[in-house]
């Protein structure tokens, strides 16, 4: 495994943007936990590795597209349970 190389301004801004929006992308304590997470990340300024799970969540992050709440909302409703009522 290559030793950790500090993150530039621009990889860092990326980290920053989507510990923002995966709290409107999930919002509650998953989107709150990410949030966190990231920040941390960023803080810290390292990169682990080109592939890790982390840059992964930053592009998956980025790329998705945040829905309005109220629909969001709906989804979660609707799975509620196991059996779905």
């Amino acid at each position: 495994m290559a030793p950790p190389t500090p993150m530039d301004s621009k990889e860092k801004a990326r980290v920053r943007t989507a510990a923002y929006r995966v709290t409107r992308l999930y919002p509650g304590p998953v989107g709150e936990l990410l949030g966190r997470e990231l920040i941390a990340w960023e803080e810290f300024g390292y990169r682990f590795g080109g592939s890790s799970l982390v840059l992964k969540l930053v592009d998956y992050v980025l790329k998705e597209p945040i829905e309005n709440s109220e629909s969001r909302k709906e989804s979660y409703d609707r799975f509620r349970s196991a059996v779905g009522y």
